[in-house]
């Protein structure tokens, strides 16, 4: 993160709220466990005598909010304390699937569209109160019906207008599927943080015995739409890179989309390599399954999978069967989506914790820092990468 000096001497916008949704309720209080450490050890005597720092360090920044739902399925939002002249930060995981409600008698699970029209409510009914609303929203709502083929709709760009026009000031997500939806919104706030820092920290603290550098390990795009990330990842490291490009059948459409029928590999040899693939969504898996196998045969050492939003569509039962066959060694995740309680039982997976990066986000914005050393964290995994090599202990926060 940025130099903590910035926000020492800075004061904030306005008092700090949270209001972390049902949907990201777990995220939320570990995000304001962080924020109340970290303004509980600043070093700032303003914050005890200035009024302009009132409610600055406080035990709880997290302010209550109900969204029930009618029998009918319809629902409304009801804050439960006042946010007048706050700086708001509204938390929600459109992606989390556990979360159910009543209808007609049946049980629903709540759906992306459910929860983004949840957010909407809570916006309303801040709208006028708050001194200014943020909106993080870590998987991007409809980010990947970004761009508008034959006669689809454009949902993302419809998303981020709709909350523009509702008064958001900031919009933070996480590896947007394209970050160039941002152009819909021009003249608002549109930040999209990468997580190749998280990664490498969560898989250097999972494995003693990697060598980085271009004769042990490659990284490995899974398609062309990852191969930016790939690039920074493997310059970043000081490896090699490769990619697989999708052959799909354009004649027909399965599932809303042109079904691959090959996946052709473009890059160095990797015979004996470790390798990482790297991506934004795992979605089925079966996309991400078929480029480990495929590196399987071509002889790598250790195949590890890191992406940022893991939601096996499809459950878990084809990467246990892919993990029993060798085709991969690990599985990191953030925890910036739900992820099943079934998946932390897995011998091959990696949690990457993003809580306390989340709130440091929170923390510079509540300041309205600078926010550019978050955005290429290139030093800091140059940092770990040194200590790892020399096989001194990194701090893993």
């Amino acid at each position: 993160m940025p130099n903590l000096h910035e926000i020492e001497n800075a004061m904030p916008v306005a008092p700090l709220k949270i209001i972390a949704l049902s949907s990201a309720r777990k995220m939320g209080e570990r995000v304001n466990d962080y924020l109340v450490e970290f303004r509980k050890n600043i070093h700032n005597d303003k914050v005890k005598t200035d009024p302009a720092f009132q409610g600055y360090s406080e035990d709880n920044y997290l302010a209550e909010v109900e969204t029930p739902r009618f029998g009918s399925g319809e629902g409304k939002a009801s804050i439960q304390e006042s946010i007048r002249g706050k700086d708001l930060f509204l938390l929600v995981d459109v992606c989390n699937h556990s979360i159910t409600y009543n209808i007609h008698g049946f049980t629903n699970h709540m759906s992306p569209d459910d929860h983004y029209q949840d957010l909407k409510r809570v916006i309303s009914a801040c709208n006028g109160k708050a001194h200014r609303i943020n909106v993080i929203m870590p998987f991007l709502y409809e980010g990947r019906q970004h761009k508008r083929n034959g006669w689809e709709s454009l949902d993302c760009a419809f998303v981020l207008r709709e909350l523009r026009d509702m008064g958001i000031a900031n919009f933070i997500t996480f590896d947007a599927h394209d970050p160039r939806v941002q152009n819909a919104i021009p003249l608002n706030g549109f930040d999209n943080f990468t997580t190749p820092y998280q990664f490498i920290k969560a898989l250097l603290n999972s494995e003693d015995d990697l060598i980085v550098d271009k004769d042990h390990l490659a990284v490995i795009s899974p398609d062309e739409g990852a191969l930016d990330r790939a690039i920074y990842f493997a310059t970043v490291l000081g490896v090699d890179t490769a990619m697989f490009y999708k052959r799909r059948d354009y004649s027909t459409i399965v599932n809303g989309r042109n079904p691959i029928v090959a996946h052709e590999f473009l890059g160095d040899n990797i015979d004996s390599k470790d390798v990482i693939i790297i991506d934004d969504i795992i979605s089925s898996g079966q996309s991400m399954l078929d480029t480990a196998r495929q590196l399987k045969r071509m002889n790598a050492r250790r195949v590890f999978i890191c992406c940022t939003f893991g939601l096996f569509t499809d459950g878990l039962e084809s990467f246990d069967e892919a993990y029993e066959k060798g085709y991969f060694d690990k599985v990191v995740a953030t925890d910036l989506t739900y992820l099943p309680s079934a998946l932390y039982s897995r011998p091959y997976f990696i949690e990457a914790d993003m809580s306390k990066f989340v709130a440091s986000l929170i923390d510079f914005m509540n300041h309205d820092a600078s926010l550019a050393n978050a955005l290429t964290p290139t030093d800091k995994i140059h940092t770990i990468l040194e200590s790892y090599n020399n096989r001194q202990e990194f701090d893993m926060n």
